[in-house]
């Protein structure tokens, strides 16, 4: 009798073994190593706000740092021109240093010229026959700020001023700029306005462009009848300044949109800002000088992921582990109080053959502020399937 038992019970470990060994073998998800989020270090900063109007600031990628919190919608003036020469370099785009087509002045433009002229606004001098390319457009629109330009430019990108300024506040719409509104190609209308931190996001825009970034920063330019004409951007070179656009001349001030080169911890960043309703342009020079010496006093750069750090890792009930490293460096600009946070996006695995080394199985996500990257992660060792004595052995029912 006892070796009916001693038989039926090793069908019985033989089934269960076989039952073990063929159930499918368990997925592995990853743990994640870093925080889900994180303050940046360090005491709130107070900024030099001007003592009149509105500011805020901001860096590349980071977007908005702080404001002055006392925005409203003020006549932006000629830093309107900034989305004129947005949407004519999107609608017409031009490489660095390219002239792009030439433009005949028509009896149109030297009317503008002369009406511009006699309401003692900002103008470039025309004739009928004179032509100017794209380029020099646009230099005679950043630089010296002609309004006459910028009605020129307008009829010859949308076939009238009225259809320009229609795609203007498309752009301002599709860009977010909740509180701006474009009456005109020019900012000579009040009606033009918008906010301190609406137009530094315009600037950031258009600062990606690299024609637009050319031309805002040269200090002057040779036109056909005009001859050479210099940038009304006083403090160009100053503070590290690379543009952008000043606004005067409108009841409500001064305003100045700037943007500044800058080496923080010996990375390159640059600095934006808006000062608006300023009493005079002066004033809004030096505050924006101020405000770019209290950004790269306090912005600093720091390495959040190093390249083949440990992001997370795969652990398998068999006993096999794989970190999940990153494949390069992660240098991140930031500004006390900010928030960095972090998501590990990587699959879940079934290891049912080899993974080696170095497979990509998922990215990391950091963001800070408006940047945001993904980094992508491979396995640090290689992973294996279980070998048969677990498979056969185990007790789980995983």
């Amino acid at each position: 009798m006892w070796w009916k038992l001693a038989a039926g019970f090793v069908a019985l470990v033989t089934a269960l073994g076989a039952f073990n060994y063929f159930r499918p073998i368990p997925a592995v998800s990853p743990t994640a190593s870093l925080p889900v989020q994180e303050t940046v270090p360090g005491t709130m900063p107070t900024i030099p706000w001007p003592t009149t109007g509105s500011a805020v600031v901001g860096v590349s990628g980071l977007g908005l740092i702080a404001s002055s919190e006392n925005e409203k919608p003020l006549a932006a003036a000629s830093v309107t021109k900034v989305m004129t020469a947005l949407i004519v370099l999107t609608d017409k785009p031009l490489q660095k240093d390219e002239p792009g087509p030439s433009i005949t002045i028509t009896d149109a433009d030297v009317q503008s010229y002369q009406a511009d002229l006699a309401e003692k606004q900002s103008v470039v001098e025309v004739q009928v026959g004179e032509q100017l390319t794209e380029f020099e457009l646009l230099e005679g629109l950043l630089i010296p700020s002609a309004n006459n330009f910028a009605e020129t430019l307008a009829r010859w990108d949308a076939g009238s001023i009225d259809r320009f300024v229609v795609a203007m506040n498309k752009r301002a719409s599709d860009l977010h700029l909740t509180h701006t509104t474009f009456a005109d190609t020019s900012g000579a209308s009040p009606e033009s306005v918008s906010t301190p931190g609406d137009l530094m996001a315009l600037g950031m825009e258009a600062m990606r462009l690299e024609v637009f970034a050319q031309i805002v920063a040269m200090p002057q330019a040779d036109l056909p009848i005009a001859k050479t004409v210099y940038n009304v951007d006083g403090v160009l070179g100053q503070s590290g300044i690379i543009g952008i656009k000043t606004g005067s001349g409108l009841a409500e001030g001064a305003n100045f949109l700037f943007a500044a080169a800058a080496q923080v911890d010996g990375h390159p960043l640059t600095l934006f800002g808006c000062v608006m309703g300023q009493p005079s342009l002066a004033r809004a020079f030096a505050a924006a000088k101020s405000l770019i010496a209290s950004m790269k006093s306090n912005l600093h750069v720091r390495r959040v992921i190093a390249r083949n750090q440990a992001v997370a890792s795969y652990v398998t009930p068999w006993g096999g582990q794989s970190d999940l490293v990153s494949t390069v460096d992660v240098d991140l600009a930031e500004w006390p109080g900010m928030i960095l946070r972090q998501r590990l996006d990587a699959s879940t695995l079934t290891v049912d053959k080899p993974l080696a080394a170095g497979t990509r199985e998922g990215s990391e996500h950091l963001s800070i502020g408006d940047y945001s990257l993904d980094v992508e992660l491979v396995t640090g060792s290689p992973l294996y399937p279980p070998g048969r004595l677990w498979r056969l052995t185990r007790i789980n029912f995983l």
